[in-house]
């Protein structure tokens, strides 16, 4: 079997409409297509979505662990390559970007995880504005030793990912999650030049304001370790 350098791991679940911009980015990387491999870790969608994978991926999951944290984590047991990157399905990637975490990773061998930024594919002045002032938040908080990485835009050693457990199988903040178990392992780093493009509509569907209030209830409730009732769980999705 031929090693790959890197494997990416994408959560789907009634994904028709986004899934095939995701995977069509994935498939024009500035690196060889053999070098790495795209696997998709399916909750049970009922429409096209594994119909659209099935052209792109080269392995499909059933999902076994609840939440999106709970997939990806179930993607990373079947990644083959010891460097692993995680996006959702409703994301875009540049052409470059795994080539520029494979350099990042095999540049600096102290770190065990990189994270980037993210830009919104629905333009418009109040997306654009928002985004990119959480940008500026986060590269500040990176100076501060305070890591806001997305599950959108991560990538990880797969050992290391594996020792410290992964992401957390929870409703909202399993992102901000792993970062706080791998920082106990090993170097995290900020690369303002891994950039994925990251839909908002979700945020246009229930408002930001709203769907950043749901997460934080979710994150917090997970912190005091309360239950979320379902009509407060995050995005009303269930993965």
């Amino acid at each position: 079997m031929e090693n790959k350098k890197i494997s990416v791991v994408v959560p789907t679940f009634n994904e028709e409409k986004y899934v095939e911009k995701l995977l069509t980015t994935l498939s024009r990387q500035t690196i060889p297509r053999s070098d790495y491999e795209i696997i998709i870790v399916d909750g049970g969608s009922r429409d096209r979505t594994l119909d659209i994978c099935r052209k792109y991926a080269d392995k499909i999951v059933m999902q076994k662990t609840p939440t999106v944290g709970g997939a990806r984590n179930d993607g990373v047991k079947h990644a083959e390559a010891e460097l692993v990157f995680t996006t959702d399905a409703d994301c875009m990637v540049t052409s470059n970007l795994l080539e520029r975490i494979i350099h990042d990773f095999n540049t600096h061998p102290d770190v065990v995880m990189v994270y980037g930024v993210v830009t919104p594919i629905e333009r418009g002045f109040k997306n654009t504005f928002l985004i990119e002032l959480n940008n500026v938040f986060v590269k500040i908080l990176y100076r501060l030793k305070i890591y806001l990485s997305v599950g959108a835009n991560a990538a990880f050693r797969k050992r290391h990912f594996i020792t410290m457990r992964g992401f957390p199988a929870v409703g909202a903040g399993d992102d901000y999650g792993l970062q706080f178990r791998m920082r106990k392992i090993g170097r995290i780093m900020f690369d303002g030049e891994l950039r994925v493009y990251f839909s908002m509509r979700r945020y246009e569907k229930y408002g930001f304001g709203r769907s950043f209030y749901e997460w934080l209830y979710n994150v917090f409730s997970e912190i005091l370790k309360r239950r979320v009732p379902p009509e407060k769980r995050y995005y009303r999705k269930l993965y």
